[in-house]
């Protein structure tokens, strides 16, 4: 990047041009821009009939500003096209997706199967949408068996690892409405009931750590779910275990989650 010889760099407002600084003063900035770039690209996706850049920098979590300068440099080079005042993906991100397809990228299901036999485990991956859990797939082996769903996943959210991790990345207005319409009841003698209890303990859950849940949801099974948010899109993927494996719950969590940290945004969508 050092060696390419621009003078100038582009700053996030429309602003006069900012002399070339050093790289490592301008290092953090660039991959600030790029990050803030591709949580843009994410939020077009999340809306199926395109959005306003005041929609998008919401869901971006970015000051108006700064995404409207972003949304027209994206919409420049192709990335997003603009029609009547709404942002939409442009033919440069199906470019990509096409070069993708022909490199024989793994899609999700292929690293849920890699993850299934590298942990020794079942795993999942789950969405909150429309108000509800929405269990997307799940794979699992004879040895290593997924949970059986005896009671609506939707309606137990609060009993089981996915339901939890989901629910704790939610601000807690809408935590409090899932459970009115979903009042937590007990499954199991391990089960936390009880909506004030329920709230408490999704508040304390940790932004990016998983969440553990030993037995509450389905007697003899240990479950383990790790946060994913990005833009408007909540989500988790999650692992079980027979309960006489609990002991390795907490260091297959660890593994998972660093392995989906390591998966791009984009590849998860």
């Amino acid at each position: 990047m050092d060696q390419i010889a621009q003078p100038f760099d582009i700053a996030e407002d429309s602003g006069p041009a900012v002399p070339r600084q050093k790289a490592a003063e301008r290092g953090p900035t660039l991959i600030g821009s790029v990050q803030r770039a591709l949580r843009l690209l994410e939020a077009v996706g999340g809306f199926g009939h395109g959005a306003t850049a005041k929609q998008l920098a919401r869901a971006a979590e970015l000051p108006l500003g700064t995404a409207y300068h972003l949304l027209r440099t994206l919409a420049h080079e192709g990335y997003l096209r603009r029609s009547e005042g709404r942002f939409f993906h442009g033919e440069a991100l199906d470019g990509i997706a096409t070069a993708r397809a022909r490199s024989g990228r793994p899609d999700l299901r292929t690293r849920m199967q890699s993850l299934r036999d590298d942990l020794g485990a079942a795993v999942y991956f789950a969405l909150y949408q429309d108000g509800e859990v929405h269990l997307v797939d799940v794979v699992e082996a004879p040895d290593r068996p997924a949970v059986e769903p005896w009671a609506d996943l939707r309606a137990t959210a609060h009993a089981h690892a996915i339901g939890q991790c989901l629910l704790g990345q939610l601000p807690e207005d809408v935590r409090r409405d899932h459970l009115a319409r979903h009042p937590p009841t007990g499954l199991t003698p391990a089960t936390l009931t009880g909506e004030s209890a329920v709230l408490r303990r999704l508040a304390a859950l940790r932004p990016t750590m998983p969440v553990l849940e030993r037995q509450e949801y389905a007697l003899g099974t240990v479950c383990a779910a790790v946060p994913i948010t990005i833009g408007p899109v909540v989500a988790t993927m999650a692992l079980s275990l027979p309960v006489e494996q609990s002991d390795r719950l907490a260091s297959v969590a660890r593994q998972l989650r660093c392995e989906v940290g390591a998966m791009s945004p984009s590849f998860i969508l």
